[in-house]
């Protein structure tokens, strides 16, 4: 055996795993340049010292391999300015374009899979030399991502407008999950949300959806498709309206009519992260900016929260299973999900009163509600370390492959190895230390999240004359009409909204009748996930809305041919304000009423007749006072 692989030998034999970094130095001297530096002495000189790169190797058999192909890749890591400081857009762009000479796609974009694989190495290989500080390692794993998003979809769509013209329409990408919110882990799927602004014609055969999808298609092909030189990422768009059922891009209009009328908590949560990364920065404004109200509610339910403990349930139940719920550091007991649950629904609860709160990233997002006083110090503290501690194990874990993994080895080898990359002296150690951070997390998850299921309520029907006709229509409200598709969280808001409303028509002196009222109008508005939000919001408008049915059939049918006059009337802080004469003319102008144009006339009557029943139900008003407001009109 040669003076060489001796060293090898002892290099590995010093270790956390020798055989693999024994095998990674044999192949890289195998096939390391002639003309570069003796590979020996590139591992001893190397900037982060010895240590760091043995400890690479050894975790890591992905970067091994990729430096064993490439020793090439090994060369760069050894350049101070690439190991020794964190490294922005403006750079790893720059390096992009340069390797590229002119085109990324050359080869089914072979240079840029190798440019990621590099990148990805150094990111490891400095987070395991512990010098990167976890917003580094998951900032720079998403600008890769973004990097290789915007380089693809901007090839494919120039390809694409010069094959099929250009639609007069934009397109965006939006990244949701981690790398939305600039938190990729070394094996994320990247979940994206491709959307376009308008909906058109860019020929007889080819309309903008069509094109738009194909575009859509073809970057996911991209990223899908297996290469020699590795592969990109692994690109999830299952978060999108009707997941794998709908299509892979939809208008901003079709966008904003699925959220309104089907968008679910979940739904929610995952636009809490959503950020525009490649095409229209604009595009990508607009739809953040229409579906605030959606993301950020101004009145959060009160089910949203044991809506989130149910899918922290099923995921418990259905993705991890008992046996992993102590090990699994994201999904498990105590693991990272709980921590970004507590965030994000809080986040939903006090977002829309503190545009503060409205951040993609978790921990400035945690900050923030320190800040804003709605999470004490010490809980905060303790979610910041819990979460730390827990994304280096999980990125311990998928260095490793590169796999999403999350459990925590049984294997006591596995175990061994695992702790002592994260420092520890002994498993032992790790595993208490495991225990004590993910021990801090649950009660905080439990205290403001409940995880008891809450119990059914019992429904009385014994108010109704028909009891069987009440039934139903309750059934009806809950299910939509029988053509279309009533969404999950619809559902249940409308079972938080049941009782409220029953103890209303409890107090009704016709209770059929304003039942019956009350489904016309749910009917007449439409987009029931909204009202139902709104009248559990806001009891205090659902006893109106009762009582105005109750009083009066004609104002509760001029509520139902136009049910927008609810909301237009309750928002004017003066609606319950007695009004003079000169005051109804000043607004009738206002409206650009006329003698020869009376549609604005007959419009604010009917807006003031219903606002005088409103004012009598409230008791805003006394008997004479709304003669004489009635005769004014």
């Amino acid at each position: 055996m040669d003076g060489g692989n001796c060293r090898i030998q002892e290099k590995a034999a010093a270790s956390l795993n020798p055989s693999q970094v024994e095998t990674a130095l044999v192949q890289l001297s195998e096939r390391w340049p002639e003309k570069a530096p003796l590979l020996v002495r590139v591992i001893e000189q190397f900037p982060l010292g010895e240590t760091a790169l043995l400890h690479l190797l050894a975790v890591s058999s992905t970067c091994a391999t990729r430096l064993t192909r490439n020793p090439q890749t090994l060369l760069w890591l050894c350049k101070p300015e690439v190991c020794l400081a964190s490294r922005g857009h403006a750079q790893m762009f720059h390096e992009l374009h340069a390797m590229a000479d002119g085109s990324i796609a050359k080869q089914d974009f072979a240079t840029l899979r190798l440019w990621k694989g590099a990148e990805m190495t150094r990111v490891a290989l400095r987070e395991l030399a512990n010098v990167a500080p976890l917003e580094e390692t998951t900032g720079e794993l998403s600008l890769i991502a973004e990097i290789c998003i915007r380089g693809v979809f901007e090839h494919w769509n120039a390809e694409f407008r010069k094959r099929y013209g250009s639609p007069n329409a934009e397109f965006a990408i939006l990244a949701l999950g981690k790398l939305g919110g600039g938190e990729l882990n070394h094996s994320s799927d990247v979940d994206l949300l491709f959307l376009y602004s308008d909906e058109g014609q860019l020929a007889s055969h080819l309309s903008y959806h069509e094109f738009f999808n194909w575009l859509g298609k073809k970057i996911l092909e991209t990223f899908s498709t297996p290469h020699p030189q590795g592969s990109l990422f692994r690109v999830d768009l299952r978060l999108r309206p009707e997941g794998s059922a709908g299509p892979l891009a939809r208008s901003l209009e079709s966008m904003e009519n699925y959220y309104a009328g089907f968008g679910e908590t979940w739904e929610r949560l995952a636009l809490i992260k959503a950020r525009g990364i490649a095409g229209s920065r604009e595009l990508a404004y607009e739809f953040l900016r229409q579906h605030q109200p959606f993301i950020y509610p101004k009145s959060a339910t009160p089910d949203l929260l044991e809506e989130i403990a149910n899918i922290k349930r099923r995921i418990e139940r259905d993705v991890v299973g008992p046996d992993k719920l102590q090990r699994d550091v994201k999904l498990g007991i105590g693991g990272i999900r709980e921590i970004e649950f507590i965030v994000q629904a809080l986040q939903l609860i006090h977002g829309a009163q503190h545009p503060f709160l409205q951040e993609p990233s978790m921990l400035k997002a945690l900050r923030a509600l320190r800040q804003l006083h709605l999470l004490p110090r010490e809980e905060v503290l303790a979610l910041d370390n819990a979460y730390r501690f827990l994304r280096r194990v999980e990125h311990r874990l998928q260095i490793e492959a590169e796999q999403q993994v999350h459990t925590v080895p049984e294997d006591p080898e596995a175990l061994r190895r695992l702790a002592h990359s994260l420092r520890f002296l002994s498993a032992e150690a790790f595993t208490a230390a495991l225990q004590e951070r993910m021990g801090t997390v649950r009660p905080i998850f439990q205290r403001i999240i409940s995880a008891t299921p809450a119990e059914p309520a019992k429904i009385n029907l014994e108010i109704f004359n028909d009891s069987k006709r009440a039934e139903k229509a309750l059934a009806d409200l809950a299910r939509g009409p029988a053509r279309f598709h009533v969404a999950p969280r619809t559902r249940q808001i409308f079972r938080k909204l049941r009782p409220l409303l029953l103890d209303w028509l409890a107090k009704a002196a016709d209770p059929d009748a304003v039942l019956n009222q009350f489904v016309r109008f749910v009917e007449a508005y439409g987009l029931r996930s909204l009202l139902f939000e709104l009248l559990v919001a806001n009891p205090r408008l659902l006893d109106l809305l009762v009582k105005t049915f109750d009083a009066s059939r004609f104002a509760g049918d001029l509520l139902i041919r136009r049910p927008q006059l609810l909301e237009e009337i309750t928002r004017d802080p003066t609606f319950s304000d007695a009004r003079s004469i000169a005051e109804h003319l000043r607004r009738l102008d206002s409206l650009g009423a006329s003698a020869f144009h009376f549609d604005p006339i007959r419009a604010y009557r009917q807006r003031q007749i219903l606002r005088m029943v409103l004012r009598d139900v409230l008791h805003s008003a006394r008997l004479a006072t709304s003669s004489t407001f009635g005769a004014e009109l």
